[in-house]
């Protein structure tokens, strides 16, 4: 397995496949939620990683709050400035790994969304959750969501899955590693007549590891949905949303 795969998956029709699966109005409802959910008070300083191209940071920016939005990405970051720009609005935009967050209490709020939390092998992934809360001041709270927890992701888990969006197939295979705790994902799109085949990884923890996790790093688990309507989180649930508090000065 190849540890640094999301070093150079996110290009090309890769991101032009996530474009076009998320809807203006699933963004505004999610941003609709966490403006809500993190209890944000006008003018917050609120932290998005990894931002991707940047649709929950640039309708936060929209709504009045002051947005700093890191991803690896090159080409995601460089569409979100141009989208910025358009607009008329201010996000501070930093390409960076998501574990490289130098900043310490700085931020009211913070999130991980688009279900790229478990991207990183489990140090890794330990590494962003504590680089999250230096950033966080205490209280701030932070809101992450995941369609890949075991109490989701296993119960039906499909060795094989296909879709298309608009002129895009996409077919997804899937390997759980056992020892790993890790779901290997073998992706083929083809458009135009063209297919790219690219692999990604994602490591699969329980709630309660979920949770043991951010209580390592700082956090207290506020609360668990599996909806952004508010619905509890239960065995089978497709999507976890978890909010949590920064209780600890790190």
């Amino acid at each position: 397995m190849d540890l640094n795969w999301y070093k150079s998956f996110f290009h090309g029709v890769a991101l032009d496949f996530w474009r076009k699966v998320i809807s203006p109005d699933q963004t505004r409802a999610e941003v609709d939620f966490l403006e809500r959910s993190l209890s944000l008070q006008p003018g917050a300083r609120v932290l998005d990683v990894p931002c991707g191209f940047g649709r929950h940071a640039v309708e936060l920016a929209a709504r009045g709050f002051r947005v700093t939005a890191v991803d690896l990405s090159e080409e995601a970051i460089s569409e979100a400035q141009e989208r910025t720009e358009a607009a008329g609005l201010t996000v501070e935009w930093i390409q960076a790994d998501m574990r490289d967050l130098p900043w310490r209490s700085e931020f009211d709020a913070a999130y991980c969304f688009g279900n790229s939390f478990g991207y990183l092998e489990p140090a890794g992934t330990s590494a962003f959750v504590h680089a999250m809360a230096r950033a966080l001041k205490p209280g701030a709270r932070l809101a992450l969501d995941s369609g890949m927890t075991a109490e989701s992701i296993l119960p039906g888990l499909r060795e094989r899955d296909w879709m298309q969006i608009e002129d895009i197939f996409f077919l997804e295979e899937n390997r759980y590693h056992v020892d790993q705790s890790c779901i290997e994902t073998t992706y083929t799109f083809v458009r135009n007549g063209e297919t790219t085949i690219q692999t990604g990884l994602h490591w699969v923890y329980t709630v309660r590891e979920l949770c043991s996790l951010l209580a390592e790093a700082g956090f207290r688990t506020v609360t668990t949905f599996s909806s952004l309507d508010g619905i509890a989180f239960q065995l089978g649930s497709p999507y976890l949303i978890l909010l949590a508090e920064k209780i600890l000065r790190i």
